[in-house]
């Protein structure tokens, strides 16, 4: 094929792709190691057979080969604009997972290395003694000659005795570093509906994006419920106190990716974990997990997300999910894929570059059964209407539950701190004779479950006002189901998000909704919820009736992008109830009733 075919015909491809495209799997976890060179070639570096290598594509990410890592050379680096050499900040002698990334240091420390080829030999300088934990990619700013490197202090060597942000800067091109430590975010303290401590990260993994008037704007990863955020003023030098932010996530990692145009993608976890049990009563946890000082289980690990802003952060739209785990309902979870290479089965960990046509490369995610290389267009972000039917099955829908198993790292058996699972809620063929297949969310007893109601979590694009429509049935029998409409991603089993979400109908097991009679039984119809953020009102009707109100509950910034249905059963309730298609649009164009 001639050479100007071949690009017309990559072109064509690249232009076509809209909604996220998995690509490839990275040879390594996210968050330091894609590549793009002047070229356009894109690397994905890691290892294989404890071998470097990196995954190597020249069509824009649309396919990927594997090549060696040339013996001495550095790795991932980041080309600077001011000297064309190639640069990276890089730890040696800590995590065993990362030793592959760079050629043998010798002395423990903080590095940077450098190289005119990134192919070729480097030198290595060590910045500091001090083990500085996962740092990013250094970022070169445009409204200075200044490196940004975003990363923190481990507890045995911060001052507070906990995670703690750091930031490096460079003004002579990275040949010399200055060090700004940035406080902790608190502890995370016992309070409902937890039980237990979560593992306390202070604030870590922070990422860092360049605004429009040279501002630094800072997001980091803590054990609250929220990512923390802080600003800067002077170009990093100086930074605001650590505060929550809009973003809800819990002990995952944040990614900011500035744009060409201006905009600025976030990627991260908009979810929330299950409550803290009794760390007390998990005879399998050890002193360290049982006080906070690492996890015992992560529950919020399988839906990852993007928003854009295109006015330096003070609004976002999108909050949909780029990815859902693929083996989030795998039946041995804690084993599948074996756990030798990782131990974390999650999406939480990313990094992303920009690809011609504006769209954007992500890797994302840590086991290699779990981690994926996606393409996919922000204005993707920008829709406002989401539907399914169940013709692709639940691949858009998360409905696991979780079996109660050995929790923390118990031997080594638990994967990285992780309940093993199995399908709740499944698809079943139409009670009606229809030839197609419905949802069917129900309660089954079973000792071995933590939590028995079934539940299913859809996500749609986020919208201040906007409505959902169900087609359920409530079969004869069952015991109803309550539907949540929510800002975030809750477990299908969470046992509090009816006190969380900001709008939650009760369909009772006589088709009673918010306990006003509505449903025939045996019958399928159309359930509608309406929102509207800015007013703090929210209404419900069936089929074409009259709208009629349900208190709004909790506040809040970005809209609603979430359906949660759970079983309402307090006890078995094999009859449950059925869904058979649901659309979600937004904005809403007539007001609410009030």
């Amino acid at each position: 094929m001639a050479r100007e075919a071949m690009d017309a015909y990559l072109a064509a491809r690249l232009a076509a792709v809209h909604a996220p495209l998995v690509v490839g799997v990275p040879p390594a976890n996210a968050f330091r190691d894609l590549v793009q060179l002047p070229d356009g070639e894109l690397r994905s570096y890691g290892s294989r057979d404890e071998c470097r290598v990196y995954a190597r594509s020249r069509d824009c990410g649309l396919s990927w080969a594997e090549c060696p890592v040339p013996e001495g050379a550095m790795g991932a680096a980041v080309r600077s604009p001011w000297s064309g050499e190639w640069l990276t900040v890089m730890t040696h002698g800590g995590h065993a997972h990362f030793a592959w990334r760079t050629p043998d240091l010798g002395e423990r420390g903080t590095y940077v290395l450098r190289a005119s080829a990134l192919d070729g030999p480097c030198e290595a300088t060590r910045i500091t003694g001090v083990l500085l934990g996962m740092p990013r990619q250094p970022l070169a700013l445009k409204h200075r000659s200044r490196w940004i490197a975003a990363t923190a202090f481990s507890p045995g060597d911060s001052p507070s005795g906990c995670y703690q942000p750091v930031v490096l800067y460079s003004d002579d091109d990275g040949h010399s570093w200055e060090q700004v430590v940035l406080p902790p975010a608190p502890p995370h303290t016992i309070g409902w509906p937890h039980q237990g401590v979560r593992w306390q990260n202070g604030a870590v993994e922070p990422t860092v994006v360049e605004l429009s008037d040279g501002r630094l704007y800072m997001l980091m990863r803590t054990s609250q419920d929220c990512h923390y955020q802080a600003y800067s003023e002077d170009g990093g030098a100086s930074w605001s106190a650590p505060e929550p932010s809009r973003f809800f996530a819990t002990l995952t990692m944040p990614t900011l990716q500035a744009l060409a145009d201006g905009r600025i993608l976030a990627l991260w976890c908009n979810t929330a974990a299950l409550p803290e049990f009794d760390h007390e009563a998990q005879l399998e946890l050890n002193a360290n997990e049982r006080q906070g000082g690492s996890e015992d289980v992560f529950t919020n690990r399988d839906a990852f997300h993007a928003a854009i802003s295109d006015d330096d952060g003070k609004s976002w739209r999108g909050f949909r999910e780029l990815l859902l785990n693929e083996r989030r309902n795998d039946g041995d979870f804690r084993s599948s894929g074996g756990n030798a290479g990782s131990l974390d089965k999650s999406i939480h960990q990313s990094q992303a570059v920009e690809l011609p046509g504006g769209k954007v490369l992500v890797s994302v995610g840590q086991h290699a059964f779990c981690r994926r290389l996606v393409i996919f267009d922000p204005s993707w972000l920008l829709e406002a209407e989401r539907r399914d039917d169940f013709h692709l099955g639940l691949s858009d829908w998360s409905v696991h539950q979780y079996l109660k198993s050995m929790a923390g790292n118990f031997r080594g058996i638990a994967g990285h701190c992780s309940f093993n699972r199995c399908a709740g809620a499944r698809l079943v063929p139409d009670p009606a004779g229809t030839p197609r297949e419905v949802l069917h969310v129900a309660r089954y007893p079973d000792p071995r479950l933590v939590l028995e109601p079934q539940g299913a979590v859809w996500n749609f694009p986020a919208g201040q006002a906007g409505e959902v429509s169900l087609e359920l049935r409530v079969p004869r029998g069952g015991q109803g189901v309550r539907l949540c409409v929510t800002d975030h991603w809750f477990n299908p089993v969470d046992p509090v998000v009816d006190q969380l979400a900001q709008i939650v109908a009760l369909v009772d097991g006589v088709g009673r909704v918010a306990g006003s009679s509505a449903f025939a039984l045996d019958t399928w119809q159309a359930l509608s919820l309406r929102w509207d953020c800015q007013a703090g009102t929210a209404a419900w009707r069936l089929d074409e009736n009259e709208w009629q109100v349900l208190p709004y509950h909790h506040a809040t910034q970005d809209g609603l992008s979430y359906l949660h249905l759970q079983s309402a059963a307090e006890s078995s309730d094999p009859i449950g109830v059925l869904l058979a298609s649901v659309r979600a649009a937004s904005p809403l164009l007539t007001p609410l009733r009030s």
